[in-house]
């Protein structure tokens, strides 16, 4: 891992392990005003990204890397996979269909850093765990035919929700026309029996529960009416697993996000083609966009990093060790769904 990369997640360990500076994490931001820092050369390039991939594979017995596709301008995308037992549970996290939602796979990649070391000793024994890291190459990357003269970053490059194209790879799963959404369909979805997906996204910085109360993310269940109820029940009890374990840390603080139930979403579309149970994860600010409310001061970049690596952590645990199969699910009940003060463009 790149040494800015390092000093930035240490940052952030010191932020979490610090009890009062736990809650204002969170709760104060730091929101960007137009002062705070926002560099996009401190994230893993594309390249960088595919070195790390491939170095882990050589390292890591159980780990192993398949390209899946190429991206519009013709970058590999790859599937990480450890798949010890086809008849265990298998789940897949997804990350960075939108290239400007990176903090998602700075976190995979440290998970993955974890699965090849003993902190994570065993697990792999007992479910199958797939990863699609940055989906959106081209997007992430800034390499794409329209402008970003407006984004808001500063760095070696900016990074855009869309593809090169201009198309917003979440609205793609039903035509399935772009080669990114192809790729995880044809090479992915279709390929391997997945019990569980976990599609990790940023928004913007600014949502709120009962009334005031700043958000570190929010998760939400396909909420189309053709999902099947046990695939939905599977959905929700994936999302208390994921509630169990961030709400209680103190720099995490969760709401219910108010999706809508297109299946040209994937936490819609995937839950019905394929009968697997999905959960959407949008967390707190954007690395980059065009709207300065979307973009959250990088000083943040520890917990939310945190925040993935947790999910990711917990929700194999879990699954591993038949421990989902009793969660209670009664918690979306009374979960608040977040406000915004602007439109809904995340998920």
């Amino acid at each position: 891992m790149k040494k800015t990369m390092i000093s930035l997640v240490a940052a952030g360990a010191l932020v979490l392990s610090a009890a009062p500076l736990q809650a204002g994490a969170v709760g104060n931001g730091p929101n960007y005003g137009g002062n705070e820092t926002i560099n996009t050369s401190i994230l893993h390039t594309y390249s960088e990204l595919a070195s790390f991939l491939q170095t882990q594979e050589a390292k890591q017995k159980d780990m192993e890397l398949e390209v899946i596709g190429q991206s519009v301008k013709g970058r590999d995308l790859y599937l990480v996979k450890y798949m010890k037992n086809p008849e265990n549970p298998t789940i897949l996290f997804l990350t960075q269909q939108h290239g400007n939602e990176q903090l998602t796979t700075e976190g995979a990649i440290e998970f993955i850093k974890h699965l090849g070391t003993g902190k994570m000793k065993g697990v792999t024994d007992n479910v199958n765990i797939l990863i699609v890291p940055m989906l959106n190459p081209d997007g992430a990357m800034g390499d794409v035919d329209f402008s970003l003269d407006d984004y808001v970053a500063s760095g070696d490059r900016h990074l855009t929700r869309y593809n090169a194209l201009g198309v917003d790879l979440n609205r793609d799963h039903v035509t399935k026309i772009q080669p990114e959404t192809q790729a995880l369909h044809f090479n992915v979805m279709q390929k391997y029996d997945i019990d569980y997906m976990i599609d990790l996204h940023h928004q913007g910085a600014d949502r709120v529960i009962n009334g005031d109360e700043l958000v570190s993310g929010s998760i939400l269940y396909p909420t189309t009416p053709n999902v099947d109820p046990e695939v939905l029940e599977g959905s929700k009890k994936l999302g208390a697993v994921v509630y169990d374990a961030i709400n209680p840390k103190g720099w995490g603080t969760l709401g219910k996000y108010p999706g809508g139930s297109a299946e040209t979403i994937s936490r819609n579309g995937i839950a019905v083609e394929y009968g697997i149970s999905t959960l959407l994860f949008e967390m707190r600010g954007m690395s980059d966009h065009a709207y300065e409310d979307y973009v959250l001061g990088q000083k943040s970049n520890g917990y939310l990093i945190k925040q993935t690596i947790t999910t990711l952590e917990s929700t194999v645990k879990a699954i591993g060790d038949g421990s989902i199969d009793s969660k209670d699910t009664s918690f979306w009940d009374t979960l608040p769904e977040q406000t915004s003060r602007q439109s809904e463009e995340d998920e």
